[in-house]
């Protein structure tokens, strides 16, 4: 499970560095889609290695609220670089 939380976790900002080089902007909500992903994968593994005790209740909600953030704020860049797209 840890070694599925840190192939997640590193994929987010591995698809955040290739968004910023993406060829068009259909190109970048998709790479950024690809990130919004594997941060709500992240959450899973964070939520399942809670659950079976791996993590400790500080450590769980500590990595989980900096993970819900991230991924709200992915949600607001794909969604205002869509509407962008469509004006």
């Amino acid at each position: 499970m840890s070694k599925q939380l840190l192939r997640s976790g590193t994929s987010v900002g591995a698809m955040v560095r290739e968004a910023e080089h993406a060829e068009s902007k259909l190109d970048f909500i998709h790479k950024m889609a690809i990130a919004q992903k594997e941060i709500n994968e992240t959450l899973y593994w964070l939520e399942l290695l809670y659950k079976t005790q791996y993590l400790h209740q500080i450590e769980y909600e500590k990595f989980s609220i900096a993970a819900t953030e991230l991924l709200k704020l992915l949600t607001s860049i794909i969604k205002s670089t869509k509407s962008n797209l469509r004006s």
